[in-house]
Order: C-alpha cells, then sequence, then structure tokens
C-alpha cells in the first residue's frame, strides 16, 4: 500500500475490551433513562457499536442516532471549523443524550455537539471518549473535559478502533501510533 505508513500498537483489544466494560458500568445509570447514544461519525462508530452490546449486557437498552461531524477535512490536525455533515434522525427533546467520540484532543468537536443537542432540548447531556489526549497546540485555553474517557493517550498521531490517517487504518482493532 503507496500511503501506508509505519505504526506499532498502543492499546491492545484486551485493554479496549475491559475499558468498554468499565465505561459502560459509569453510563449505565444514564442509559437506563429515556437515553439516547449518539457516537461522532465516523470515528466513534465502532465505540457506539461496542458501547450498545456492552450496555445491553447490562440491561440497558438506550436509543441509538448518529451525527456526523467533520473538523479534520482528511488531514491530521483540526481545521478548527466544525462542519455538520448529517444531523441526528430523531428528536432528543427530554432525552439524556450520551455522546460518544472516540478521540479528544482540542474538545472542539465535542463541545459543538454538546451544544448542538442542548439547542434540541435534550434533559442531560453526557460525553464519553475513548482517548483523551494533551492539548495541541492553539487549543482553546478553556478546553474543557469529557464527562468519562477511557485512555489518558500521549499527543502521539493514533489510528485504530475508529481513528484513521487519511481513511486509512479504522479498522485496526487496536489503537496505534503512527511512527512518522
Amino acid at each position: 500500500m503507496a500511503n501506508a505508513k509505519p505504526f506499532r500498537e498502543l492499546y491492545s483489544v484486551d485493554a479496549i475490551d475491559a475499558k468498554i466494560d468499565e465505561l459502560s458500568e459509569a453510563l449505565l445509570p444514564i442509559a437506563r433513562e429515556n437515553a439516547v447514544i449518539v457516537p461522532l461519525l465516523c470515528g466513534a462508530a465502532i465505540f457506539g457499536s461496542d458501547m450498545m452490546r456492552a450496555l445491553g449486557r447490562r440491561g440497558a437498552y438506550p436509543t441509538l442516532d448518529f451525527l456526523w461531524l467533520e473538523s479534520y477535512h482528511g488531514g491530521r490536525e483540526s481545521s478548527g471549523r466544525v462542519m455538520v455533515r448529517a444531523d441526528i434522525s430523531r428528536p432528543v427533546n427530554g432525552k439524556h443524550v450520551i455522546l460518544l467520540d472516540e478521540v479528544y484532543d482540542s474538545g472542539r468537536t465535542l463541545d459543538f455537539a454538546t451544544e448542538m443537542m442542548r439547542a434540541k432540548g435534550c434533559a442531560s447531556v453526557t460525553n464519553c471518549v475513548m482517548v483523551l489526549k494533551p492539548p495541541p497546540p492553539g487549543a482553546p485555553a478553556d478546553r474543557g473535559m469529557p464527562d468519562h474517557f477511557g485512555f489518558d493517550a500521549p499527543g502521539d498521531f493514533l489510528i485504530g478502533y475508529g481513528m484513521d490517517d487519511g481513511g486509512l487504518y479504522r479498522g485496526l482493532p487496536y489503537i496505534g501510533v503512527v511512527d512518522v
């Protein structure tokens, strides 16, 4: 593959599975209420599927919807501008929304999604990310923190488990680091 770059595993399949179990336990009280799980596309689709199954094993059956936001536009750095590619398809007014994202770095995308859900009249918004990275240069000084996160990761460029490099590697079952 001409575009392929060397990479190494950072978090294994087993570590991810254990983290999904831990996060689903933390989200369980909310998920048992009138809840909607909203993974942010494209990256959190895999995380969303795994979370829905983990919650189902625990007797919680929230509704699933998707929000497709884009800020990287195929590059390795956020453009600083969030675009809505596709909105959720069902009303969330009065419901508890759980936003899922695969990685949190600048916080712009998740903040944008949170405000979108609040504007739609949801009862509450809880956010959960698989990987928390240190803020990149130029990130807002008031960058908040997600309500829940799986791994506290290095600032390296990550791939796998929904994270990509120009469209490649999303399907890796583990989280890896691209060696640049």
